[in-house]
């Protein structure tokens, strides 16, 4: 049986709950201490969840930790990470993991030079509706994809955050920010992309907060919050993306994918399940019947009702791939690329040239119902 690798979160913010909550789902890692450049908050956590607060360097120094969770603000998630290897110690970063292929080539250098792994969320593309799509297109159910469409749009996080302040910065936009979720999925679906172009604007250069103690106090906007992409694929599939925070409302659904023999409707890339809907040539568009893959199935109440939330098994599935020697799925290579792809959106956006790839990947294992199983601890 494996044994549990130790794990150590660096930044308790919002999103370190959801690490702390379901680490103990699944097998291989257990999460020790803790630490944030605010030691209030780490001592908070930590009491919270029954392990050790630590100060940055004592945390990286610590012998009962093997991986660290990076989970800092985007900006400094290189230097951190950069530290983590330095250190001696594996890392898994929430998305986006750097800001730069320049920055993602460096930790590369690092990790191979020590032996050490990168990981980086989104780890979505795992769940259930996700993976049933993966098993359809790998059958050939749909034929070749040629084409597709993505939209992730709303009004803004200024609406329900009380700091939005970095969302608006660079490093982050709806790009950065929600991008990851739809890129990282398509890559895995139908592989790397060869090229990108894009239209790229800022509508309003001041967000008022909505709520929260900073309610009515304005912000500033440097970075892109509308974004039309067009992304050409390795296999020759032509991609349609658009994200934005300028949008009311919209009738667009979250990835639609277009084959030679069908297209298949893909649930939000951001959670791990929901319905998949498939139609074969010019039959009736039908609802696939819920696949038995344990990511699938609901364990959480949110607004909208129960839902499937299985964050962490990307770092589960690093923790079990380090042990057995083998290839992790949440890879550095898989979100290299996908960084690549989004920062040449931006790129392009201010050039109206397209990009071309520097980087590539290969897709990630497929995760079917049988190796989810084997992540789970119980």
């Amino acid at each position: 049986m494996a044994r549990k690798l130790g794990v150590g979160i660096v930044g308790c913010g919002n999103i370190s709950t959801t690490y702390f909550s379901f680490a103990p789902l699944f097998r291989g890692i257990e999460v020790r201490a803790c630490a944030d450049i605010n030691p209030a908050a780490a001592k908070a956590r930590a009491s919270e969840y029954g392990v050790r607060a630590l100060g940055v360097d004592e945390l990286l120094a610590d012998s009962e930790v093997d991986i660290v969770v990076n989970l800092t603000v985007p900006a400094v998630h290189y230097e951190v990470s950069r530290q983590a290897l330095d250190a001696g110690k594996h890392v898994y970063s929430e998305k986006p993991f750097v800001l730069s292929v320049k920055e993602g080539l460096d930790l590369k250098k690092r990790a191979a030079k020590k032996g050490l792994r990168v990981g980086s969320a989104p780890d979505t593309f795992l769940g259930g509706s996700h993976q049933l799509v993966r098993h359809m297109i790998d059958e050939g159910r749909l034929g070749a994809i040629t084409g597709g469409t993505c939209h992730v749009m709303s009004r803004g996080m200024e609406h329900w955050h009380p700091n939005p302040d970095f969302f608006f910065q660079p490093g982050a936009g709806p790009i950065l920010d929600l991008g990851p979720y739809y890129i990282t999925n398509l890559i895995q679906l139908i592989g790397p992309v060869r090229s990108v172009a894009a239209l790229t604007s800022i509508p309003r250069r001041q967000r008022v907060i909505a709520n929260g103690p900073r309610n009515g106090e304005k912000i500033p906007v440097d970075t892109p919050t509308t974004i039309h992409a067009l992304l050409d694929f390795e296999n020759g599939a032509v991609i349609t993306l658009g994200t934005s925070w300028d949008v009311w409302a919209h009738g667009h659904a979250p990835m639609e994918l277009y084959g030679e023999a069908g297209t298949v409707y893909v649930p939000d890339p951001n959670f791990f399940g929901g319905d998949v809907r498939y139609t074969q040539g010019a039959k009736e568009v039908k609802k696939l019947p819920a696949w038995k893959h344990p990511f699938g199935v609901p364990n959480q109440k949110h607004s909208v009702g129960m839902m499937a939330n299985y964050r962490t098994a990307g770092l589960s599935d690093m923790a079990l791939a380090i042990q057995a020697d083998r290839p992790h799925r949440c890879s550095l290579e898989l979100a290299l690329h996908a960084v690549e792809v989004m920062t040449a959106i931006l790129q392009s956006g201010e050039t109206g040239k397209f990009v071309p790839m520097r980087t590539t990947c290969e897709r990630p294992a497929a995760l079917g119902p049988k190796e989810a199983r084997a992540l789970l601890a119980r």
